[in-house]
């Protein structure tokens, strides 16, 4: 099926016209990449004023582009759509990361839940915004409540593990099948680098750093913290000697960044 789009720029399709990609908030520029990439697929040119986690403001221009009259339409949809989630999402990390004021490692974990397509885009957005996207830099392998289910307990799933000396074992607390208090336990008398508590709920941690404590285990293993957890939340948080908190929807679902592109 023709598109119509060429019935409509006919008496003009051999024009070329410039434009300005225009930010409507403040924010930061991820993305850049991924719309550079799709500049050249459909046969555009683009030149940023900005970098890859610059700071942009509202109506200060980013980018000029320069197209025939189909193309430019194409623009219009495809790289205001790929600038607009990825600097959305790098925004809102770059908000937690504030609010973090260097007290606590903030990590967003929820890429893995995003649609293939947009993983790598979204792990580049969150690190621009100043976030991590992984629990630590560290080799490590994460053991979530599932493995734990099938291995039967936390010393056999870390058992099953012991020969990987180089990695750091993170073992997921939920407080399902035993207490915090025992899954915290028996996952530190089984050599866990990271105890990822996974429940939302602060009584949670609580309960665990006491463990850590009256175990001399403090300086020796790293509290991490998830489960809804809310970016104006994480200054209290940090008071209570978290080293990892783990933030998903409010960075990964965090509103576009909207832009508009303006012909000149």
């Amino acid at each position: 099926m023709q598109d119509i789009r060429d019935i409509i720029f006919k008496s003009i399709e051999n024009q070329k016209f410039n434009a300005l990609l225009i930010p409507e908030r403040n924010g930061l520029l991820s993305g850049v990449k991924y719309a550079l990439e799709e500049a050249e697929k459909i046969k555009i040119e683009i030149e940023f004023y900005k970098k890859e986690g610059n700071q942009i403001e509202r109506d200060k221009p980013i980018a000029k582009i320069s197209a025939f009259p189909k193309n430019m339409a194409l623009a219009e949809e495809r790289i205001i759509g790929t600038l607009s989630k990825f600097s959305g999402i790098a925004t809102a990390a770059k908000k937690a990361v504030d609010f973090s004021e260097g007290k606590i490692r903030v990590v967003s974990g929820s890429w893995k839940k995003m649609p293939p397509s947009i993983k790598d885009g979204v792990r580049s957005a969150i690190v621009s915004g100043g976030a991590h996207f992984r629990i630590t830099d560290d080799n490590m392998i994460y053991l979530d409540k599932n493995y734990i289910k099938m291995f039967g307990s936390i010393p056999k799933t870390l058992d099953a593990v012991k020969d990987f000396k180089s990695f750091t074992k993170v073992i997921q607390i939920k407080g399902k099948q035993l207490t915090v208090e025992e899954e915290t336990r028996r996952a530190l008398e089984n050599g866990c680098g990271i105890l990822m508590v996974d429940t939302g709920e602060i009584n949670d941690v609580v309960r665990c750093l006491k463990i850590v404590d009256s175990m001399g285990m403090r300086n020796k293993v790293k509290i991490a913290f998830a489960g809804g957890i809310k970016v104006i939340e994480i200054k209290e948080l940090a008071k209570l000697g978290i080293d990892v908190l783990c933030i998903g929807k409010e960075i990964v679902d965090a509103p576009l960044l909207d832009m508009r592109l303006d012909v000149i």
